[in-house]
């Protein structure tokens, strides 16, 4: 099982065009490029954009579940960073992803790898949270899956309303994690989205 098939990695960047492009924006809102700190921004930008909208590939290890556990597994605290689609500014938070296996178990680190993955493009918090569930849900196929993405998003808190320190929390529940209310609850205390 390997990454995400409708996430190309196969982008064809034109890193001179990006540069030229950063260069005119920035010149267009104002900015001087004669000072030396300003210089080699718009290449500086260019290839931070580049980077930042790059998913690393993975292999999905899949792996047998030979011992029949019929608990959550439940990665919680994953670190994320994205960009918001509606104003190209970030929003960074961290991702709880929780699957009640079936029969397969997924290698622990491809939870984290799997957010990162879905989270390299400009994106909404919703559709990130959606898009990590139903991909476990088709690829792991567990009797339940649940994520909770917990983000503060900079066209929130550095522009317009000007909420700082504000967060959004969104969730994606599958399977008996929304169907069985004992279970949901379980779910999301120990994801810490209970309060």
């Amino acid at each position: 099982m390997s990454t995400p098939e409708h996430l190309s990695l196969d982008v064809d960047r034109d890193m001179a065009g990006a540069e030229a492009a950063a260069a005119d924006l920035l010149t267009a809102l104002g900015l001087d490029f004669s000072s030396t700190h300003l210089k080699e921004t718009p290449g500086r930008m260019a290839r931070a954009w580049a980077e930042m909208l790059t998913p690393r590939p993975f292999d999905a290890t899949v792996f047998p579940n030979d011992e029949g556990y019929d608990e959550l597994v439940l990665a919680r605290d994953i670190p994320f960073r994205s960009i918001c689609e509606h104003h190209m500014l970030p929003f960074v938070g961290t991702a709880c992803v929780a699957y009640l296996p079936g029969e397969q178990i997924l290698g622990l680190s491809k939870l984290a790898r799997l957010v990162e993955y879905f989270a390299c493009r400009p994106q909404t918090q919703e559709r990130l949270t959606r898009q990590v569930a139903l991909w476990l849900e088709e690829h792991l196929q567990p009797n339940a899956v649940g994520v909770v993405v917990r983000a503060e998003h900079s066209c929130m808190t550095l522009r317009g309303v000007q909420a700082t320190g504000s967060s959004t929390v969104t969730s994606s529940l599958l399977g008996s994690l929304r169907s069985d209310p004992r279970s949901r609850q379980e779910f999301l205390a120990l994801a810490g989205a209970g309060l």
